[in-house]
């Protein structure tokens, strides 16, 4: 079984914050090595939500991050902020509205649109089907690659996104959807072409059925396992989603685990889980108007 851990963030502050993921890290027996010269971070900015509705990753946990990476190995640290464009979300406009280029300068790091990298193909198969993905250069070429995730719901037939997901994420095209016909299968494949080192959850603002503060850290290198929690948390039996069967019989990782730190049932109690069907419903709405929203505005 992996470990994954889950730490309370009493407070939002930058020490508390930095020193919760410092503990989740050491929950599951994982430490950032002084040898190592170039770090990506994969964000979670889905789309042009603040990171207070819980949708999109919280800039104080990323500031943390960097500060206990920094404290790890060295001040000169090369470290990247990684997302791509999407079909209703372009880099150059979230990276400012959400904050992360006022980061970028304070904290001495580089912003990185994988839409505008150079990649090299790389082919992978899964299951019975076979995939093709350019794979971002810098993702490749990193020493440690870290992915942070938010725990939300979503529509069928993949009900959660996650770390997996959050990987995903990484394909240089701004239209993924052409990917949503088969969305699982790609999420497991596109986590083999490019696979990271650490799994990181922001937690500190979830979704839900609204946003709440929940203080919530979670660590693991098992991004199946961390998944499994994650539902677990959330509200849905994972046994229901099919892509985390499929990641693991692909060995992406193992379905069961050993939860270390705060009890898991604390979160589970706490979190604001929502009515998934008419959540579906909603959210179905919501993609279909932003495509046309994209369209109209050309992006």
């Amino acid at each position: 079984m992996s470990l994954v851990s889950l730490i309370q963030a009493r407070k939002l502050d930058s020490n508390t914050v930095k020193n919760s993921i410092g503990n989740a890290l050491t929950a599951i027996n994982y430490s950032i090595r002084d040898h190592v010269k170039s770090v990506v971070v994969k964000l979670n900015l889905c789309y042009y939500w603040d990171y207070s509705t819980g949708q999109t990753t919280d800039p104080r946990f990323i500031t943390a991050l960097i500060d206990l990476i920094r404290a790890k190995t060295s001040p000169h640290v090369d470290i990247a902020l990684l997302e791509s464009d999407a079909s209703a979300m372009r880099c150059k406009h979230v990276f400012r509205m959400l904050g992360y280029e006022k980061l970028a300068e304070e904290y001495g790091v580089k912003l990185v649109n994988l839409s505008e990298m150079p990649c090299d193909p790389v082919s992978v198969t899964c299951g019975n089907a076979s995939f093709r993905f350019p794979v971002p250069k810098i993702i490749r070429d990193a020493n440690l690659r870290i992915s942070v995730s938010k725990i939300k719901y979503t529509m069928e037939p993949i009900k959660l996104t996650c770390a997996l997901k959050n990987t995903f994420g990484c394909i240089p095209y701004s239209k993924k959807f052409k990917y949503h016909q088969h969305l699982g299968e790609t999420i497991v494949a596109v986590n083999k072409a490019m696979p990271f080192n650490l799994f990181l959850i922001d937690g500190l603002i979830v979704s839900g059925a609204q946003p709440r503060k929940l203080g919530l850290v979670m660590a693991s290198q098992d991004p199946v396992a961390m998944d499994v929690a994650a539902a677990e948390i959330a509200g849905i039996n994972p046994k229901k989603i099919a892509y985390l069967r499929l990641a693991s019989k692909e060995g992406l990782g193992k379905t069961a685990y050993i939860a270390r730190g705060t009890p898991i049932e604390h979160f589970k109690q706490l979190y604001p889980k929502r009515d998934v069907k008419k959540l579906l419903m909603t959210k179905g709405f919501l993609l279909v108007n932003r495509l046309r929203l994209a369209g109209k505005l050309g992006l």
